[in-house]
């Protein structure tokens, strides 16, 4: 196999790995991030859909996995293991004990599948690195895991709030976006304000995710910075 082939073989690699973390995908933004033409961007497809890839092709929009397809488990590298495992390290300073719990599962479930030998490497840097941290600090939240939920899935959520005059108050609000300072915030439209408001996780008394939907905010991050901050 010469250097083109080692190439091509690692770009389809990872054109599938993209396929299947995004939802969709155009020929334009694979050809910009593998710096090539979008000319090879098509026979790359081609080739995986001659592979048995059962990729999906939308006019004018671009390209998708089917429903239900699963590609199998990813090989990582040891240094892309070893970084995994070091902000493993910084996770653990975190003040939300839900974030803490789900990454410390991902991380499990992703030391299942790595080769014995990395493995042990992995293990070995877990064990000799160390952030400098104040175990004394408390965790002092533990609803991100919940809010990240409602956040992806649009569902209206309740609380019961804190404020800054120490008055619990009653919101029902619709998530945005969540930011990490010093304490965990939520960027939220709040029903009862009508308007976005910051909210701090360390406040939140109860949260209730409730069914009902609401229409997602056709704005980026950066567009609410720019527009309301």
């Amino acid at each position: 196999m010469n250097d083109n082939d080692t190439k091509r073989l690692s770009r389809l690699t990872a054109i599938l790995t993209q396929l299947q973390t995004k939802r969709l995908l155009n020929a334009t933004t694979l050809a910009e991030k593998f710096s090539v033409s979008i000319r090879t961007i098509y026979r790359d497809i081609r080739a995986l859909e001659q592979a048995g890839v059962p990729i999906i092709t939308e006019d004018g929009k671009g390209y998708s996995l089917m429903e239900g397809y699963r590609v199998p488990p990813v090989m990582f590298t040891e240094a892309q293991a070893n970084a995994l495992i070091t902000a493993e390290q910084w996770v653990q300073k975190n003040k939300d004990t839900s974030f803490i719990k789900d990454y410390t599962e991902a991380i499990e479930k992703i030391k299942s599948v790595l080769k014995r030998n990395t493995r042990d490497k992995v293990n070995l840097i877990s064990e000799r690195t160390r952030f400098d941290q104040n175990t004394r600090e408390e965790r002092n939240s533990s609803s991100l895991s919940d809010l990240q939920f409602a956040l992806t899935n649009f569902r209206l959520t309740k609380l019961e709030y804190i404020n800054e005059q120490n008055n619990t108050t009653t919101r029902h609000i619709e998530p945005f976006a969540l930011l990490s300072t010093e304490n965990w915030l939520l960027v939220a439209y709040c029903r009862l304000r009508s308007e976005f408001r910051f909210f701090r996780l360390d406040r939140i008394k109860k949260l209730e995710i409730l069914a009902e939907k609401f229409e997602p905010h056709k704005i980026t991050l950066q567009e609410y910075f720019e527009n309301y901050y």
